[in-house]
């Protein structure tokens, strides 16, 4: 049985279509090389970055400069201190202490209380002033009525604590909305008495009184 060679006709007819499937191959590769590089910068974009450890800290100037005030007006670093503000019936209480042992710094706050202790006493709130960068709410009633109100300075492990009694009623309000503005503006825990005007954020890291 003999075997008839292909004849020229078919040949070509085979070496065409050989060469019209190459075409359509190199073009469908051609299409699938840009389609990918036209969905790709697309793809990338719709990808949201997750956002770097702590950017909100990093972002919020205004508690960071009650921080760094405070820290002057202090002597001790108010993130690695612990500060709270609590509402008593007849009168506050702040409280400052430093979070780990250190003695140097535990010295520097009751320094520090004492000396505002005194201040307050004698109507003399500028350093609260200037930790908060404006007149503190309360502190001009307290200042007024200064002859109505004791300050008492206590020692406490790793720093101190100024108690603060009246038995005035107007200078009550003014100690608590004094005490509730600090646990606000310094982001710091404390007791409070009925609704606090300035309630929003709880137990932070240690700041001036």
């Amino acid at each position: 049985m003999s075997l008839s060679m292909p004849s020229r006709s078919m040949l070509a007819l085979s070496g065409a279509a050989l060469r019209a499937a190459l075409r359509a191959a190199l073009r469908a590769a051609l299409l699938a090389a840009l389609l990918a590089a036209a969905t790709a910068p697309a793809a990338h974009a719709q990808t949201p970055r997750p956002p770097a450890p702590h950017a909100h800290a990093a972002t919020d100037t205004s508690f960071a400069a009650v921080q760094a005030r405070g820290k002057r007006a202090m002597g001790v670093d108010q993130y690695t201190s612990t500060h709270r503000f609590d509402d008593l019936a007849d009168g506050g209480r702040i409280v400052l202490q430093r979070d780990a042992a250190d003695t140097a710094g535990a010295r520097t706050i009751r320094a520090h209380l004492r000396d505002v202790a005194a201040a307050f006493a004698r109507g003399d709130f500028a350093t609260p002033g200037f930790v908060h960068g404006r007149d503190v709410p309360g502190t001009a009633t307290m200042a007024a009525r200064r002859a109505a109100i004791a300050y008492a300075v206590h020692d406490l492990p790793g720093g101190g604590a100024v108690r603060i009694t009246t038995t005035d009623p107007e200078a009550l309000r003014a100690v608590h909305a004094f005490l509730a503005f600090q646990r606000s503006d310094h982001r710091a825990g404390g007791q409070t008495l009925g609704a606090d005007p300035h309630a929003g954020h709880a137990g932070h890291a240690g700041h001036a009184p």
